[in-house]
């Protein structure tokens, strides 16, 4: 089990946020959440950036950041905890040692008041301007998830490097074929949640691979999903010093094959299997036309059986390869193609399965939230 130590920042009730029954309570609160690893060089100024931003929406939100340093070996913790105790509005939240994204979110979601979530990069590649668009879209569709989508018509990339941009345009082509989805990027941080519906998703993955899961799950429940024209710029980051990031280029795209995998399993199987099953009927045409030949130059025999032995042996003796690869080629076809009909119906098995589970997960977590609401009420 992950170690969570809370600061000083996040033992304050409240945090900034008016308690219940107040008059700023009728405008809707919005959690910022912030992981971070080893984001010294850019942490303090990204948390003076978005504080300065919210303060300017308070007329329309009541705001709170959520920031997990999940286990920095840099000075990010010491940055963040001392801006925390000057801003109220600022929770920080410590692991002992780096999790993962997906670790870090789990926990931050948990922590989260708001009735809106939005996930933020601590490098603010995504520009704070998008916050109020994000928040605009979720509000305007009733979505439970709109995406920053730098890939999407209107979308536009900046000073990204070449390799990290062909991978991530690619892995996203990939994941929204797979997955049958009209968006362009499955895989960006920044986003708008329902918190609500989020808190009722059940989410297992430790690393990168938690965004395209959260999509996946949402699409499994029907949920709306939107997304809005990004800019994802990289200019900070080129500008600041050197440090050391948990987002590994290959580890983080053989995740994405990955993901793929659980938003289609059966192209895995059953298109490799059709190509395969192709190939073995070329080659096995190829052993019917030897057995064809050596069939009509062995006159001598009279019987039909005996005829056509002779014929496969002296085939085989002739063209060992051909029989070889024709059979060999037609075993893996049967073999993937009935891997591809299991994994639909295991696939059809478990959709109804989380559908279940997600029903039970839900009414469990509105259960304890009632309950956590109803004690600080008492408190009050």
């Amino acid at each position: 089990m992950p170690m969570n130590v809370m600061s000083g920042s996040e033992q304050r009730d409240g945090g900034g946020v008016p308690a219940p029954g107040t008059a700023a309570e009728a405008r809707p609160l919005v959690s910022l959440v912030v992981p971070a690893y080893n984001e010294a060089a850019l942490i303090g100024n990204s948390l003076r950036r978005l504080c300065s931003y919210m303060r300017g929406l308070e007329a329309d939100y009541r705001w709170e950041i959520v920031l997990v340093n999940d286990g920095s070996v840099d000075d990010t913790s010491a940055i963040a905890e001392e801006f925390a105790r000057a801003t109220p509005e600022v929770r920080v939240f410590h692991h002992i040692t780096n999790f993962g994204l997906g670790q870090a979110f789990r926990f931050a979601f948990r922590q989260c008041r708001g009735e809106y979530i939005i996930t933020l990069d601590a490098d603010l590649s995504y520009d704070v301007e998008h916050i109020a668009r994000l928040l605009e879209r979720i509000r305007a569709t009733r979505a439970k998830i709109v995406v920053a989508s730098p890939y999407m018509k209107g979308g536009e990339i900046s000073n990204v490097p070449w390799l990290r941009r062909t991978l991530s345009v690619w892995a996203n082509r990939f994941l929204a074929k797979t997955s049958r989805s009209s968006l362009s990027t499955l895989t960006s941080m920044v986003r708008a949640y329902d918190a609500r519906f989020l808190r009722s998703l059940n989410l297992r993955a430790r690393g990168m691979d938690v965004m395209p899961e959260i999509i996946y799950k949402a699409m499994l429940l029907g949920a709306r999903v939107e997304e809005i024209p990004a800019h994802l710029d990289w200019s900070l980051l080129k500008e600041a010093p050197a440090r050391r990031s948990s987002m590994r280029l290959w580890s983080h795209t053989l995740r994405t094959i990955l993901s793929g995998f659980l938003f289609r399993p059966v192209i895995f199987f059953l298109l490799p299997g059709l190509l395969m099953l192709a190939f073995a009927i070329y080659s096995n045409g190829w052993v019917i036309a030897h057995f064809m030949d050596q069939y009509h130059q062995l006159g001598q025999y009279p019987d039909f059986f005996a005829r056509s032995s002779a014929a496969v042996g002296a085939a085989f003796a002739a063209s060992p390869h051909t029989f070889i690869v024709g059979i060999a080629s037609l075993m893996i076809a049967i073999q993937l193609i009935s891997l591809g009909v299991l994994s639909l119906q295991s696939k059809s098995y478990f959709e109804e399965l989380f559908h279940l589970a997600s029903t039970i997960y839900r009414a469990h977590n509105e259960a304890r939230h009632d309950d956590a609401s109803a004690r600080r009420d008492r408190r009050d």
